[in-house]
């Protein structure tokens, strides 16, 4: 799976680990930047490029990284075709890829140990759209809002 992760100042040690923890479970990882630590960065120059890969096919998932994850879900929300949520429990990390096909993971990197935004990212990497009827029904009611 092609995995693009993104994150700013906030989420920047994060994004660092959990990009080098997704390869090691032979993921390709395509790194959106920041590519340095700079203070004065701003999430939205980062998680909009990811959610544009996201929405045009270049990578199959996305994870937004900010200091809260808040902003990061806000900006990549603004994006046609994602579908992105702020992650803080296992349970919805693969519901919201079983039910609401989740395609951007969104966590806060000042407030998201490593140990539990890796096991959020590997339920989210392994979970997979049921595509139920209901599902696609709901989906099909939320795509008519991005037109």
């Amino acid at each position: 799976m092609r995995v693009g992760i993104a994150a700013d100042h906030g989420g920047f040690e994060l994004k660092t680990q959990l990009a080098e923890a997704i390869r090691s479970l032979g993921h390709e990882v395509v790194d959106l930047g920041a590519h340095e630590y700079d203070p004065e960065d701003d999430y939205p120059d980062f998680v909009v490029p990811l959610a544009q890969a996201v929405a045009q096919g270049k990578v199959d998932r996305g994870v937004a990284v900010c200091g809260s994850g808040v902003g990061a879900c806000v900006a990549a929300n603004k994006i046609p075709g994602v579908r992105a949520a702020l992650i803080h429990e296992v349970f919805s990390a693969h519901q919201g890829v079983e039910d609401d096909d989740m395609n951007v993971m969104c966590l806060g990197g000042r407030v998201t140990c490593f140990a539990l935004a890796w096991e959020h990212i590997q339920v989210f990497l392994k979970a997979r759209f049921k595509g139920e009827a209901r599902f696609q029904r709901r989906l099909a009611k939320v795509a008519a809002l991005e037109k």
